[in-house]
């Protein structure tokens, strides 16, 4: 009976909370409107019933939970009840209808309270509890909505303004070294702490909490955020997880493996090195560059002073202060082969050693970014929490390591910059970086006194030295001379010479060594050319004289290698190299012939690498024709076709059993054994490998009914939902348009339209994988190719379909995210060249990816709602204007705030830049428009004239002219320089709502509620046309760039096309308005009755509360009516009716 007692003690503290909460909500509402009100009560009190939302819900779930489930949900319960009580107590004591003295209450309140602190840190707190609860105690009783709620909610807390002065709340403390520890909680109270022990009034392992904010901690003398413990750890892991596209850690065992082991002696000498000790001594040497040619040995010198350093960092001392990250760049693998990766790594081992660094990387979740380090921005938003990282006050000295820079293929020279940057900027900061001789390396680092090089060729007597300490160790090891001393001596001497001071070439040369007889020891060596390239000419040599089928064999394996985007799993190598299915299926068999390939690749834990980057290089160069004697097309070919034959083979619906519809991809845990690891590869990379193909690509069918046509027809839907599972969405809708790009035959249509598809399903495809089989193909267009293709796959349950448009609209995507509070998206704009939109609505700006339509960043501040957005015309800027009487300016690539434009007493409405990016103009509910500088941030101008509210504002292309239109009836034209007014242009009976000029400047255009566009002379103001043919207002209208042609919109629910030569319509766009829904079930369960329901804002349809599918936002009902099992749901012009059987248990289809 113990669980069943404890399943009663956790309902009733969860229906404690409740019941806390509402109370405290009920103060509230009884003296909202009261004179007087501290804003922190209203916003606290606003976020209340989510609280309880989700404790409901939590409620409703807590009996299925076992017993030690149900004890690891209890404290944090009984922590947010305590929270809850101060809550309640601060609200009663505090809030009162008949006078204005909530002040005066407030600071006597908080100063005796014996726990607790201002009603932000309060609530704060308790989101913090509810959030631990709904993600990871009771997983799934908050839905995707709530969570986003709850991360804004507990945001906005945090940034709140303190809602009381520091001197009535806050705490100050001092300490003098490990002695006497002493603490003020403000007036009247204070607490003496000597010793070294814990201090009122928390107790805390490292640490001690102070004052009235519960939300700080204080430890190892710096100040990190207080969360429950499990809340904390949950989330650094999973931005951890996040970030590492690799562990840094295990890449350099891997490496040290792969070049036979580090060895101590071999790199000593540079510890003792002048140039290494006053790097590592001197404050002001802040850059140590460690060049050399290929093969010297550089990366396993900067592992052996990774090794030194270690102990005296996070790394392996926790009680040190010292941090120290690292990162190993290699050309032949992707993942670590670019500059994003380079700072994933050295932020993952910095936040591993020092946990509060975190926050700077939850600052951009907190934007509303689901995966912010992804995609084309990842740069940017990696390294604005990089800099964040490096000057936070908490850091002290840290040494950072990057190894290989010349493998750096991808954006190396902003990498090179903000090394540069940073050697000047944080000197807490010390940089080791190792490369080959690259003269544009050296230029990029712009080495000054703080930076200095060590160059391996002015340190050849060291660096040999170095060598002959490798060979001698390695000699000792070879098995088949080991007892003879007279040989090993020869074989030594006649290394040292061959060698020439190169580490490649000596481990390669002992690799060769280690299989011969002693009595051939010496001949062999004999044949071995010195200096590398002609060793690897050597190596080659050999392979080709295998025996049999070996030579062939062996170049497929080393072709495939050099063109893979990745290093391979030794499976993947014989899928995808093309060899014979004896081999290609059989893991020992293919490891025999990846050793037959000379010393040129290596494998460990069954992936196979190349030894080094130069012996890629080799066979790219000088080995070209004997590798590819095809050319590289017949090997992408191959790799191409056997990446078709896998994912053929292996793809299937439902390839993880999730079984249910709405099963969320957070949840998704992959089986054992997985069954998408021999296709990973092959899902990613199949496209590039088609395109790849410059020439040759003819012997493909591609037309209709070809090999690419089949895939697609057989498992296009298949393979969209492995991308899902892979956590690679966007890799599709990239793939789709490259090969659009690629494509000039039949099969255009096809990818074409499997293009939009996916654009269009995105986010549901990207969180929810088997929606690809619900709500993808039912609201997909009528006439959809890939819903044709895929008819038999759409859910059986749905009798009759929605009726859907015919074809694919104009419309590319539905972009989501302004949720909190709910409310219109206000303002939309384009940057110039067309890469990003950015969106305004509730108090955010949101920038997103205008080819993928995903999320880049989240742009807060404004305090209401923003009105207006517009680009500068570089793209680097942006502002917002909003009813809170500011304009602000943004830097597009970092999201950071650049200035804050105050100066209308009303609510700001519009803002547009010139194209010249020097002024912009801002409209404002006072009538007026003013002028500013963008360098400055001053305003120029005020242009008065208007007598009602201005609705639309435009630069002209030339920056002469600046128009504005207004509800006054009329358009006035401006000198954008003097803000002189120039002419009004009348002509229009009712409101003008928007305007444009033409690429030219010498044509305006204007839209009114009187149903007509009129064209004037933007010279003269003469009016030129009246257009007529919309049957409502008119609320848009536009030039295309090339000038030729006008749009309009209207309230009518069209789109009107026109020639804007001679001004004669072209076209009507329309939408469809009515659409219909019947399901039935042909599963039943007769030994339950479960019941229907919208939820989740009517996003969802649910059984029993789990998610069947989805609706689209053009298909979501603001209303719902329930009867039985007959659902009928009114949107604006649209009616969905559903009809359900009264029994029904989710299946497949």
């Amino acid at each position: 009976m113990t669980g069943v007692v404890e399943a009663g003690t956790v309902i009733s503290l969860i229906s404690g909370v409740i019941s806390i909460i509402e109370a405290t909500k009920t103060v509230y509402d009884a003296a909202k409107n009261a004179k007087g009100q501290p804003e922190a009560f209203r916003q606290v009190a606003a976020r209340l019933p989510l609280v309880n939302e989700i404790l409901h819900s939590a409620k409703e779930r807590t009996e299925t939970l076992d017993e030690s489930a149900r004890d690891a949900l209890k404290p944090i319960l009984e922590s947010c009840k305590a929270k809850a009580e101060n809550l309640e107590n601060l609200f009663q004591r505090v809030v009162r209808k008949d006078d204005d003295k909530w002040y005066d209450r407030y600071k006597k309140a908080v100063g005796t309270l014996v726990k607790g602190g201002r009603v932000e840190h309060l609530m704060e707190e308790i989101l913090k509890d509810v959030q631990v609860i709904a993600c990871e105690r009771l997983t799934g009783t908050a839905t995707d909505t709530q969570m986003k709620e709850l991360e804004e909610a507990i945001k906005e807390m945090n940034e709140m303004p303190p809602s009381l002065p520091d001197e009535a709340g806050s705490f100050i403390q001092t300490h003098s070294g490990s002695g006497d520890n002493i603490g003020h909680t403000g007036p009247g109270t204070m607490n003496l702490h000597k010793g070294s022990g814990d201090l009122y009034h928390n107790v805390i392992s490292g640490g001690a909490t102070f004052g009235s904010n519960p939300s700080q901690q204080v430890i190892n003398n710096y100040i990190v955020p207080h969360n429950s413990s499990q809340q904390t750890d949950s989330q650094t892991r999973k931005y951890l997880k996040d970030l590492s596209t690799t562990d840094p850690l295990e890449d350099k065992t891997r490496i040290e493996q792969t070049k036979g082991g580090l060895l101590e002696d071999s790199y000593r000498w540079i510890l003792e090195h002048s140039d290494f000790q006053q790097w590592r001594d001197d404050k002001q040497s802040r850059l140590l560059w460690i060049k050399g040619d290929p093969g010297k040995g550089k990366t396993m010198l900067l592992c052996g002073i990774v090794n030194e350093v270690s102990p005296l960092t996070k790394l392996k001392d926790e009680e040190a202060i010292t941090l120290l990250s690292y990162f190993f760049c290699q050309a032949t693998d992707k993942r670590i082969n670019n500059a994003t990766a380079v700072l994933r790594g050295l932020i993952y081992l910095l936040v591993n050693q020092q946990p509060s660094l975190v926050s700077h990387v939850q600052k951009k979740y907190d934007h509303g970014v689901e995966r912010p380090f992804e995609g084309v921005n990842g740069w940017v938003a990696l390294s604005t929490v990089f800099e964040n990282i490096l000057q936070d006050p908490s850091l002290k000295t840290t040494y950072l390591v990057i190894d290989a820079l010349d493998e750096c293929e991808t954006d190396l020279p902003q990498l090179l910059k903000l090394v540069a940057e940073s050697t000047s900027t944080f000197p807490r900061v010390k940089w080791i970086v190792s490369s080959r001789n690259k003269p544009d390396i050296e230029a990029r680092l712009r080495l000054n006194n703080a930076q200095m090089i060590l160059s391996l060729e002015l340190n050849s007597e060291h660096v040999s030295r170095a060598v002959e300490l490798f060979i001698d160790h390695k000699v000792s090891k070879l098995p088949l001379i080991m007892d003879d001393s007279a040989l090993q001596k020869t074989v030594r001497g006649q290394l040292y010479t061959k060698a020439g001071g190169t580490f490649l070439w000596a481990a390669l040369a002992l690799k060769e060594l280690e299989p011969v007889e002693s009595w051939d020891v010496l001949d062999v060596l004999q044949e071995m050319p010195p200096e590398l390239e002609p060793l690897y000419d050597r190596m080659l040599r050999q392979v080709q004289q295998l025996q049999r089928k070996d030579p062939e064999f062996c170049r497929l394996v080393l072709s495939a290698m050099t063109l893979a985007y990745r290093p391979l799993h030794l499976l993947e190598v014989g899928a995808l190299s093309g060899l014979p299915g004896q081999i290609s299926t059989n893991l020992d068999n293919i490891m025999r012939v990846v050793n037959k390939c000379g010393s040129f690749l290596t494998i460990r834990e069954n992936r196979t690498y190349f030894v080094h980057q130069s012996a890629k290089d080799f066979l790219l160069g000088k080995a070209f024709d004997k590798v590819f004697p095809s050319g590289k097309s017949e090997v992408n070919y191959t790799m191409f076709s056997r990446s078709r034959d896998i994912m053929s083979s292996t793809l299937r619906r439902d390839i993880y059993g999730l079984h249910a519809p709405g099963f969320p991809i957070g949840s998704v845990k992959p089986p054992n054994p997985d069954p998408l690891s021999a296709a990973r590869y092959s899902c990613v990379y199949w496209v590039d490998h088609l395109c790849d193909m410059k020439t040759g690509h003819d012997r493909i069918d591609l037309g209709n009914n070809g090999v690419v046509y089949i895939f697609l027809k057989e498992h296009f839907l298949h393979w969209m939902e492995a991308l899902s599972l892979l956590r690679s969405t966007s890799v599709g809708i990239l793939a789709m348009n490259k090969l659009k790009s690629f494509l000039t035959s039949q099969l255009f249509d096809l990818v074409q339209d499997a293009y939009r598809f996916i654009l269009f399903n995105r986010w549901i495809i990207e969180n929810y994988p088997l929606q690809i089989y619900a709500s993808a193909l039912v609201f997909s267009p009528t006439y959809c190719l890939i819903r044709e293709l895929f008819k038999d796959d759409e859910p059986g349950w749905i009798i009759t379909k929605p009726i859907t448009e015919s074809n694919w609209s104009a419309c590319l995507q539905i972009l989501e995210g302004h949720i909190s509070p709910p409310s219109a998206v206000t303002s939309v704009v384009f940057s110039t060249d067309g890469t990003r939109l950015a969106s305004a609505s509730d108090k955010t700006v949101r920038l997103w990816s205008a080819t993928t339509g995903t999320k880049l960043q989240t742009l807060w501040g404004h305090t209401t709602t923003v009105t207006s957005i517009a680009f500068s015309a570089d793209g680097t800027r942006l502002a917002s204007a909003s009813n809170d009487n500011t304009v602000w300016l943004w830097n597009t690539i970092t999201g950071k705030w650049l200035q804050t434009l105050k100066g209308h007493p009303d609510g700001s409405t519009l803002v547009a830049f010139s194209t010249d990016d020097t002024r912009f103009a801002s409209a404002f509910n006072d009538d007026t428009i003013r002028l500013w500088d963008i360098t400055t941030g001053e305003w120029l101008q005020i242009l008065e004239g208007h007598i009602a509210e201005i609705t639309s504002i435009a630069f002209s292309t030339d920056n002469i002219r600046l128009a504005s239109a207004s509800n006054d009836k009329t358009v006035r034209l401006w000198n954008a320089t003097t803000g002189e007014w120039l002419q009004i242009l009348k002509g229009h009976t009712a409101e003008v709502i928007s305007i444009a000029f033409s690429t030219d400047s010498t044509q305006l255009v204007s839209a009114s509620k009187d149903k007509t566009v009129r064209l004037w002379d933007a010279l003269t103001g003469e009016q030129l046309q009246t257009l007529e043919g919309h049957t409502s207002g008119v609320i848009s209208v536009a030039f295309s760039p090339d000038g030729t042609r006008l749009a309009s919109a209207s309230w009518d629910k069209t789109v009107r096309l026109w020639d804007a030569i001679t001004k004669e319509y072209l076209q009507t766009i329309e939408g469809d308005t009515i659409l219909s829904l019947t399901f039935e079930s042909p599963c039943l369960n007769t030994e339950a009755v479960y019941s229907y329901r919208l939820q989740e804002n009517n996003s969802w349809i649910a059984w029993n509360n789990d998610n069947i599918l989805w609706l689209p936002p053009d298909y979501r009902s603001s209303h719902a009516m329930i009867k039985g099992h007959i659902f009928t749901t009114i949107s604006s012009n649209r009616v969905i009716i559903i009809n359900c059987k009264e029994e029904f248990n989710s299946c497949k289809r």
